[in-house]
């Protein structure tokens, strides 16, 4: 239950088929890490990469991140023996699975009921191993509440390639806009439907790659997008992007100072030594309990990050 509440600002993946970025991965900044069975694997080289990753993943040296493996997804041949072989080297070690293309919760099920075999198997605490659900087309979103409310999944992921060429979008660039749509954002339904049912069944909303690994303002702009919306993190490719990440998803020093203000002030005013009242003024703004709740998620976003607070704390009147 720990690893639900833990951070996921920047979620970096790496390709398991490199040692090579496997061993720097292990000293980054991001708050998970996830080493790639997937697309980042060439088929013939997934036995040899999944043994990799299973050893890299419970080797010591690594920096305190959320440890994850993405495995294959079930319509391919290889997702049962990717579970088994990492939980079985690593499970103790592995805090999550990212199982991409989920069109049905029964994807979810079936892995839920593997973890728990193995982990039984194993010795493991049965269910610390929880599941990113990658939600990458039409037939996923469309049955996203039952996959966020299934057991173990712990955040909804956008994929943003697949779910383009799902929808036909008319577009090369991950992201972006494409040619012709002048008007708002082409991504948003997708974005907020995958956020609405995260908030709904209180899991964790994860934003795609932006594949232009170089350019870090443009995964400024982007990443800004969903970080605005409420979205909890983004992942990552290259180790440029983290630091952008993990500025962009946490609060505004000034704002998180605010936050945590208005947290003390309202409940001093709510108390009986506070005149027990709903509504109140903090210097020349009115805060009640909707001010007390967007206060929450900033505070509850800084504090996860690990902000230290520098404004003044607050005082009631004399």
């Amino acid at each position: 239950m720990e690893n639900r509440y833990r951070p996921r600002r920047t979620v970096l993946s790496v390709p398991g088929s490199s040692a090579k970025m496997v061993e720097k991965a292990k000293t980054l900044a991001a708050d998970e890490v996830f080493l790639d069975l997937e697309d980042a694997v060439a088929p013939d080289a997934k036995a040899e990469a999944r043994t990799r990753v299973a050893t890299a993943l419970a080797e010591p040296g690594w920096a305190g991140q959320l440890r994850g493996v993405r495995v294959n997804d079930w319509t391919t041949p290889w997702t049962y023996a990717d579970i088994i072989e990492v939980v079985s080297t690593a499970g103790a070690a592995l805090d999550i699975v990212v199982l991409p293309k989920v069109t049905d919760v029964s994807h979810i099920e079936a892995l839920h009921l593997l973890l728990s075999q193995l982990e039984t198997t194993h010795g493991l605490p049965v269910g610390r191993i929880g599941i990113e659900a990658q939600i990458e087309n039409a037939q996923g979103l469309t049955n996203i509440d039952a996959i966020a409310a299934a057991p173990r999944v712990q955040a909804l992921v956008l994929g943003p390639a697949d779910m383009a060429a799902s929808l036909n979008m008319r577009t090369l660039e991950v992201g972006e806009q494409p040619e012709g749509y002048d008007v708002g954002d082409a991504h948003h339904h997708v974005l907020m439907r995958i956020l609405i049912a995260a908030r709904t069944h209180g899991v964790l909303a994860i934003d795609g790659p932006y594949l232009k690994v170089r350019d870090v303002d443009g995964f400024r702009r982007v990443a800004g997008r969903s970080a605005a919306l409420g979205y909890d993190g983004k992942w990552v490719l290259h180790p440029d992007q983290i630091a952008a990440g993990n500025d962009i998803f946490s609060p505004r020093q000034k704002d998180y100072d605010h936050a945590e203000l208005i947290l003390e002030a309202y409940e001093w005013h709510t108390s009986r030594a506070g005149g027990a009242r709903g509504a109140a003024m903090l210097g020349d703004e009115m805060i009640d309990e909707a001010s007390r709740k967007m206060a929450l998620v900033i505070a509850g976003k800084g504090r996860a990050a690990g902000m230290k607070r520098e404004g003044e704390p607050f005082r009631p009147p004399q």
